[in-house]
């Protein structure tokens, strides 16, 4: 008895290991921090249940985006060491079920969004879905230009936060979302870089040139670049005060000075370094307009 209680339970505990894979739990935490840092960022008192109709709203939205994705490339994600084994790949869990749970959630979190929250929250969702699933996802095997497209999807998130606390879309709400997306290109072509044996495996054009060389590194470095005047534009727009315009100044200015020595070197290890500042840039600017708005 005892014996068939521990295999019951490895199975569920396997299982549920198996979903956290196919929704990219990690990521999906990441996407719902930033639309959670735009509803903080919106004026007003905080609503807390809104906020968790948000988080979770969103979690299933972009675990959904995320599930979908593996489905369309299962076959593709056999052939990268680094996906070979999800799920889907790994013969773990079949397509229907994927493309089940994927849905379910998908449609559960729409639903949360628009009806727990508002209208245009739901839209937004159900936009960031779709595009990302069905539009950017076959444009990897296609274009470069599919960063550009995933980009759209990817700023989001910040601002549903914006348009969930404020019932509207303002221009506060697209200086989120100028920011995240512009953040995006030099964050996903460092990853691309790093990742670009594996990707060509399975065909995916990631880096603007499709490969690494000057051009890629030139146009990763004019993007972090262009981060500085947008930076500002919280404090411009009298979201946040002084010291988050300067943090996020300095902060910056890290990030472009890794971008501009993957420039001048042209090598994994420093395309791995300006990956990892990307992951502390976003978060990091989040933050402090948050704890600074005015």
């Amino acid at each position: 008895m005892n014996q068939v209680v521990l295999e019951r339970s490895f199975t569920l505990k396997s299982r549920l290991q198996d979903y956290v894979q196919l929704t990219k739990f990690k990521l999906a935490s990441l996407v719902v921090f930033s639309a959670a840092m735009g509803f903080m960022t919106a004026p007003g008192q905080m609503q807390w249940s809104q906020i968790v109709l948000l988080i979770i709203g969103g979690f299933l939205v972009t675990g959904a985006s995320n599930g979908l994705n593996q489905v369309f490339e299962r076959e593709l994600d056999k052939k990268m060491t680094r996906t070979q084994l999800r799920p889907l790949p790994d013969q773990r869990m079949n397509v229907a079920e994927a493309t089940a749970i994927s849905l379910i959630s998908g449609i559960a979190g729409v639903l949360i969004l628009t009806l727990g929250i508002n209208l245009a929250s739901g839209l937004l969702g159900l936009f960031a879905l779709v595009s990302y699933a069905f539009i950017y996802t076959p444009l990897k095997q296609k274009t470069p230009f599919c960063v550009f497209v995933g980009a759209i999807p990817g700023a989001i998130p910040p601002m549903l936060g914006w348009v969930a606390a404020t019932g509207h879309f303002g221009i506060e709400a697209w200086v989120l979302f100028a920011i995240q997306f512009l953040w995006q290109f030099p964050h996903f072509w460092a990853i691309a870089w790093v990742m670009d044996e594996d990707y060509k495996k399975a065909g995916f054009i990631m880096l603007p040139t499709g490969q690494r060389d000057e051009g890629s590194a030139l146009q990763t470095f004019v993007y972090a670049l262009s981060l500085f005047p947008v930076g500002f534009m919280p404090y411009l727009f009298s979201m946040s005060g002084v010291i988050s315009a300067v943090v996020i100044a300095i902060t910056t200015g890290y990030f472009v000075k890794c971008a501009y020595s993957l420039y001048k070197v042209q090598s994994v290890e420093m395309a791995r370094k300006l990956m990892f500042a990307s992951f502390i840039y976003l978060p990091v600017v989040q933050l402090i307009i948050v704890l600074n708005k005015t």
